[in-house]
C-alpha cells in the first residue's frame, strides 16, 4: 500500500504485526499437512442439518442467543447454558476474552513458544504480556506462572508442539493464579487429552475456549465456543452484544448443534486421527527424526542431520506442504498435519527420498 494511504492509518495500525495464518495454496493434487485442518468430512448429520437450513428463513436474522446451540455444547460437557458463549470461531471468541477479561493493570502471561495470536491480541487491545520458557523438552512448567499477573492463557496441548498438561497440573495453575483469570485454549484437546471443561464448576476464574474447527471438522464454518462461570460469559456476551449481535448465522448454528450431537462419529474420527498420529510418529522416529510427544492432530518433529527449511522445500516440490516457523528455539522444527493413512505415507515415502539423497 502506497505511504499517500498509510497517513490515513491510526497508531494501533502502524504500531501491528499482524497474525500469519497457514498458506492456503491453490495447487492440483496437493497433500496439505500445514494448516491442522481434519482429514475426515464433517458429521453427516451436520451437513444434513445444514442442507435443511437452507430455505426462505434465510431472510430471517439468526437466533442472536444461539439458544439451541449453547444447550447442545452445555449438555456434551455436563455443564449448564448459561455458562456457554459462543462466537465466529475460537479465534473471535478469543478477541472478545482479550478485551473483557484480560486487560487489566498487570501483564498476562503465556508461553514464549505459543499460539502466536496471542500477541497479535495483545497489540490490538493494548493488552500488556509477559512470556515464560518452555522448559527444555518444550514443555509448560506450571510452577512458573504463580506470580502475580493479569491473567494466564495457554493452549492445552501446547501450539505448535503439541505437548499436554495434565488436569491435576492445570487444577494446580488455578490454584495458584485465584485473582486473576486462567484461559486453558483446547483446540486440540480432543485428540489425546481431558478437557478443562471438568473443573469449570470448581475455579470461577476458569475459562475454557474450544473450537468446531478440528476434532468436528467444521473449520470452514467458522464456530467457536468458551465455557466458564456465567460471570465471566456475561463479560463476553457484553463484549459481543457491543460488537456484532448476530455473530453465528443460521447455516452455523444448524450445523454445529447437529455435529456436537453426533458423538459417535466424533468419537470414531478422532480415533482415526490418534491412531495415524502415532502410527506416522513411530514412522518419522525411525527415520531420524526426534517427535515431540503429542496429543494434537499434528506431530512436531526435528531432524539433527538436516536443515528444517530445506526439508520443507524439498517437500513441497513433491506437492507436499507442512508448516515451518522460523522461530528461536523451534526453527529446526516442522509442524506436520496429521492426514488420511495415505498422505501419511506418502509423506513417508518423501521423506525417505529426500533423506536417502
Amino acid at each position: 500500500m502506497s505511504s499517500e494511504a498509510n497517513r490515513y492509518w491510526s497508531s494501533v495500525v502502524r504500531g501491528l504485526t499482524p497474525y500469519v495464518p497457514g498458506e492456503q495454496p491453490k495447487i492440483a493434487d496437493l497433500i496439505k499437512l500445514n494448516t491442522n485442518e481434519n482429514p475426515y468430512p464433517p458429521s453427516p448429520r451436520a451437513t444434513a442439518a445444514i442442507s435443511a437450513a437452507v430455505d426462505g428463513s434465510l431472510r430471517l436474522y439468526p437466533d442472536p442467543n444461539a439458544d439451541r446451540l449453547k444447550a447442545a455444547i452445555a449438555a456434551a460437557h455436563g455443564l449448564k447454558p448459561a455458562q456457554v458463549f459462543v462466537g465466529n470461531g475460537s479465534d473471535e471468541v478469543l478477541a472478545f476474552v482479550f478485551q473483557g477479561l484480560l486487560k487489566h493493570e498487570q501483564p498476562i502471561l503465556f508461553p514464549d513458544i505459543t499460539y502466536s495470536f496471542y500477541p497479535v491480541y495483545c497489540g490490538l487491545y493494548g493488552v500488556e504480556y509477559r512470556t515464560l520458557p518452555l522448559d527444555e523438552s518444550f514443555r509448560i512448567r506450571v510452577a512458573d506462572y504463580a506470580r502475580p499477573n493479569g491473567g494466564v492463557i495457554l493452549p492445552n496441548p501446547n501450539a505448535p508442539t503439541g505437548c499436554l498438561l495434565s488436569l491435576v497440573e492445570i487444577d494446580a495453575l488455578l490454584a495458584a493464579n485465584t485473582e486473576s483469570v486462567v484461559v486453558i485454549d483446547e483446540a486440540y484437546i480432543d485428540f489425546g487429552g481431558e478437557s478443562a471443561a471438568a473443573l469449570v464448576d470448581r475455579h470461577p476464574n476458569l475459562l475454557v475456549v474450544q473450537t468446531f474447527s478440528k476434532s468436528r471438522s467444521l473449520a470452514g464454518m467458522r464456530v467457536g465456543f468458551a465455557l466458564g462461570h456465567p460471570g465471566l460469559i456475561d463479560a463476553l456476551e457484553r463484549i459481543k452484544n457491543s460488537f456484532n449481535s448476530y455473530p453465528l448465522d443460521r447455516l452455523a448454528q444448524a450445523g454445529a448443534t447437529a455435529a456436537m450431537e453426533d458423538r459417535a462419529y466424533f468419537e470414531q474420527t478422532c480415533r482415526a486421527v490418534i491412531a495415524t498420529r502415532e502410527r506416522l510418529a513411530g514412522e518419522l522416529a525411525a527415520l531420524g527424526f526426534e517427535v515431540l510427544p503429542s496429543a494434537a492432530n499434528f506431530v512436531f518433529a526435528r531432524h539433527p542431520g538436516r536443515d528444517a527449511a530445506q526439508l520443507a522445500a524439498a517437500l513441497r516440490e513433491r506437492k507436499i506442504i507442512v508448516r515451518h516457523f522460523k522461530a528461536a528455539r523451534i526453527e529446526q522444527f516442522l509442524r506436520i498435519t496429521i492426514g488420511t493413512d495415505e498422505q501419511c505415507a506418502a509423506l513417508v515415502t518423501a521423506l525417505r527420498e529426500i533423506l536417502a539423497g
